[in-house]
């Protein structure tokens, strides 16, 4: 089952930066046979790329991105998958930057056409 597959997230919180909820960085998913992939753009982030795999409600990537700000940020994370009470899906991402050890929390929801 690709669940993933077509699917559109925006994030909500993060303890890396503050999220613009005007322009928040937004997720594009994509899945075949427990692999993912996908693009983001948004906030802080000029283009972002990642690939991975989910095992059930887990999904565990590596990514890296563009800053806004100038330069590239790349690393890896972990999340879980959650089901809002309106039926959209939530990922709760545990990550971190490569060469720095500090962990963060995002939230993203699903963004519903």
């Amino acid at each position: 089952m690709n669940l993933l597959n077509g699917r559109r997230f925006k994030m909500v919180s993060s303890t890396a930066s503050k999220v613009d909820p005007d322009g928040p960085t937004e997720f594009e998913y994509w899945e075949e046979d427990g692999v993912v992939w996908g693009s983001y753009t948004g906030d802080t982030v000029t283009v972002g790329r990642f690939v991975g795999t989910r095992e059930g409600e887990k999904v565990s990537i590596s990514y890296v991105h563009a800053l806004v700000a100038g330069g590239t940020a790349a690393g890896r994370s972990d999340s879980r998958l959650e089901t809002e009470p309106d039926g959209r899906l939530r990922l709760v991402e545990e990550f971190q930057f490569a060469g720095d050890d500090t962990l963060h929390v995002s939230v993203c929801t699903e963004v519903v056409a």
